[in-house]
Parts: C-alpha cells; sequence; structure tokens
C-alpha cells in the first residue's frame, strides 16, 4: 500500500510588493505554503538579500567586518557602488545611524541629501533606515520621502507613534513603508490595520517584527514571525499576509561574540569566521521563520545564505 503523506491545507497567500522601480525592481512575497515547503505550494520570488551602507564611517565594527569595505565608509555612495559592482547587491539599505540624537544627531535636510545621492546613483532598490527614534526619524523621513519623490524606496521604521506623519508622506510621495512592531504578533497585525485606514496600499508595505542573533532571544523572534505566516496562510488574516523584511546584520555584529579576538579567548575560535557564521547562521533561521528580505553585512555570509537558498530551492 503507497504511504500517502499529509498536506497542510493552504487558505491564504503573501502579498507581492515591488521594490524600487525601472528595470532593476525586485518583487517579494507571493508565498502559497510556509517556507521552503515546495512540496505543499509555491515561492514565485525567492527571498532577497539587501546590503547595508552606513550614512557616516562606522566606529565600532569589528574589523573582520569592515574589511570588504575598506577604502569607502567614508562616502555612502562608493560604498553602494562596491557592493554592486564587487559583490552584486540587488538591493542596498542605507542605515541613517548619523541622525540619532544619542550621536552626530545630523539634521533632516542633510540626511536627505545624502539618501538623494545614493538613490541617484543607483539603479537597484534601495531601504532607507532611520535611527530608531520617533521623532528624530519623523523629521528626516518625511524629508526624505519629499527629496526622493517617485523613487519607491523602502523606508523605515515606522511604528505605531509616527505612523500617521510618515506613512502619509510614504503615500504623498510614493514609497514604500516598513510598518515595525516589537516581537508581538497581535501589535504587527494593529499597525498593519493602522496604516490601512491611513490610505497606505496593501502593495506598498513590508512587515518588520523585529529580529535578533542567535544567543540573543532569536527564538522568540521565530516564533513571532511563524505565527504571522501562519495566520496568514492557514487562517485566511489579510492584516498578516504581508512580506516579512528583517535588519539582522546590525544585530549580530553588535554582539560581544563577534568583537572578541581570538588572543582574549582562545577558545572561541577565529573571530572573522566567527563572525561570518554568526550572521549566516541567524539569517537562515529568519528564512525558515517566513523572511523576504534580509538585510545582511559581510559579502561571505550572504554568499552563504544564498548557497542556502539555492539549495533548499533545487528541483
Amino acid at each position: 500500500m503507497a504511504l500517502e503523506i499529509p498536506k497542510t491545507s493552504y487558505s491564504g497567500k503573501i502579498r507581492e510588493i515591488r521594490l524600487g522601480k525601472g528595470d532593476k525592481s525586485i518583487t517579494v512575497g507571493g508565498e502559497t505554503a510556509y517556507p521552503f515547503y515546495l512540496f505543499e505550494g509555491g515561492i514565485p520570488n525567492l527571498p532577497k538579500i539587501a546590503m547595508e551602507v552606513y550614512d557616516s564611517p562606522p566606529e565600532e565594527w569589528p574589523e573582520a567586518a569592515l574589511e570588504p569595505f575598506a577604502g569607502v565608509t567614508d562616502d555612502p555612495v562608493a560604498w553602494a557602488k562596491k557592493c554592486i559592482n564587487d559583490y552584486g547587491a540587488e538591493i542596498i539599505c542605507l542605515q541613517l545611524i548619523s541622525t540619532d540624537p544619542n550621536g552626530l544627531d545630523r539634521g533632516a535636510d542633510e540626511a536627505a541629501e545624502v539618501v538623494k545621492r545614493v538613490a541617484d546613483a543607483i539603479d537597484i532598490p534601495l531601504i532607507v533606515w532611520g535611527c530608531s527614534n520617533e521623532e528624530k526619524d519623523t523629521e528626516v523621513l518625511r524629508k526624505v520621502s519629499e527629496v526622493c519623490q517617485g523613487k519607491n524606496l523602502i523606508i523605515g521604521p515606522v511604528g505605531e507613534g509616527d505612523h500617521k506623519k510618515i506613512g502619509a508622506s510614504a503615500i504623498g510621495y510614493h514609497h514604500t513603508v516598513i510598518a515595525s512592531t516589537p516581537i508581538d504578533v497581535n501589535l504587527a497585525k494593529q499597525l498593519n490595520i493602522l496604516l490601512g485606514n491611513l490610505g497606505v496600499p496593501d502593495d506598498s508595505l513590508i512587515m518588520d517584527t523585529t529580529v535578533s542573533s542567535i544567543g540573543y532571544g532569536i527564538e522568540y523572534c521565530y516564533s513571532v514571525m511563524e505565527r504571522a505566516r501562519m495566520a496568514g496562510l492557514t487562517q485566511q488574516d489579510e492584516k498578516l499576509q504581508f512580506p516579512v523584511i528583517c535588519n539582522i546584520g546590525k544585530e549580530v555584529w553588535k554582539a560581544k561574540e563577534v568583537k572578541i579576538a581570538e588572543k582574549e579567548d582562545p577558545k572561541l575560535g577565529d573571530a572573522r569566521k566567527r563572525g561570518i557564521l554568526m550572521e549566516a547562521i541567524s539569517a537562515m533561521i529568519l528564512l525558515l521563520a517566513g523572511a523576504d528580505v534580509l538585510i545582511m553585512r559581510h559579502p561571505e555570509a550572504i554568499k552563504l545564505v544564498q548557497e542556502m537558498i539555492a539549495e533548499l530551492t533545487a528541483e
């Protein structure tokens, strides 16, 4: 007697959204099954990886993370081009770290000018990530939206406290919104509803449920992403049928385990390899939870994850 393997029945589908404009735009989402369950459904658009670029020279990166970008970390445009030309980046994520009020506290006009220079210099999708201070992000991201009108930037993080002003600006100037919530399914759904009520189109919204690296609570982040994906695919919850973006690179490379030199703790092994593997493993876990876009840092970690995606989707 033939063995019949039971399969899950999916009544929902993750929405597809288009990132960027023109020939190099990228579509993400569209899944009709759990991550990589190709025997039960389809993944019309494979997960994508965005490469990080900072708007000011990073001060606390370990040497292993700085090495691939030697000579360009003081110029965001050159940095972005290096990611594209040398490492084949399909998406760039410009982290506006310099706008943090607890750091350089750069103004909105200056930050927007940097974003515009990068946006004009590249032809692939551009994510613009603020400093996560609601008051400052409101000021900066509204200006960025205006200066880069019509370029379909992907801007965030947009939370409940600043969603009205940033969301309205994104609608008016035609950008995609990153709906960011602190590791909670209900809060994620609520913010998606609020943005929808505001007028943000369903095809201009991507979810950020907050993530962490391995060893720092990734299992909790995984469970929230997993529950959101389950609700969207099997419970017909339309407000959770959005693609998911994970800003994982910065979370991994700020961990103490990637900064401790081998001579300080020989049992930890080679620091460079340790950081690369920690980023790759963290990213892969999030892919298995349902990530559609990963924001990563080290080219070798990215290569490992791309190889794994190819292996999991090979026929």
